[in-house]
């Protein structure tokens, strides 16, 4: 199963074997590298909920690093969680939770010797402290929002490495048109 990609050569998807069906992909022949992915997202949620967090006002504890060592302990057991995941040794992962204008950013960096990358670890380990901070914080805040999970890097292996470009931003819609838009 191929398609053409956006640079116009042929893409493939490795999940897919020639008989159409899903599997998981042999790394056998692969080469053992160093292999670093980095992901980030964000937990979007009201004034008063981040107020709680910071002071750990929080009837279920501290929001931070319970979520934080969710992170740590969900990037550990992605081959439970994802299919077509190998189980990978891992030799670090980093989750951080940060303050942010609107919420709380995320960030996690997962490092491994082995013969395929961590991109769905690092993408995991965001994943669940976002979840685990929502769940921390929804008694307080049912409107929160999980936003912007991202793979933001990976470094090692055959395709090499990567690093997203930042986004240009969308200008805005001003208020005559956003009231335009809701007729």
């Amino acid at each position: 199963m191929s398609r053409k990609s956006p640079k116009g050569t042929r893409a493939r998807l490795t999940h897919i074997g020639p008989d159409g069906q899903a599997r998981m992909v042999d790394v056998g022949d692969k080469q053992v590298t160093a292999r670093e992915a980095v992901a980030r997202g964000r937990v979007r949620m009201s004034a008063a909920a981040r107020r709680l967090v910071r002071v750990g006002a929080l009837k279920k504890g501290d929001a931070v690093q319970t979520a934080r060592l969710a992170g740590i302990m969900a990037a550990k057991g992605t081959s439970t969680l994802i299919p077509l995941c190998h189980p990978l040794p891992l030799d670090g992962i980093d989750v951080t939770i940060v303050p942010a204008r609107d919420g709380y950013a995320i960030e996690s960096r997962v490092r491994t010797v082995a013969r395929t990358g961590v991109e769905m670890e690092a993408l995991t380990a965001v994943s669940v402290a976002a979840l685990t901070l929502y769940d921390m914080v929804k008694a307080v805040d049912r409107t929160m929002t999980i936003t912007d999970v991202e793979l933001v890097s990976k470094r090692g292996g055959r395709s090499g490495d990567y690093r997203r470009t930042p986004a240009r931003r969308r200008p805005r819609a001003s208020a005559a048109a956003r009231k335009q838009g809701q007729r």
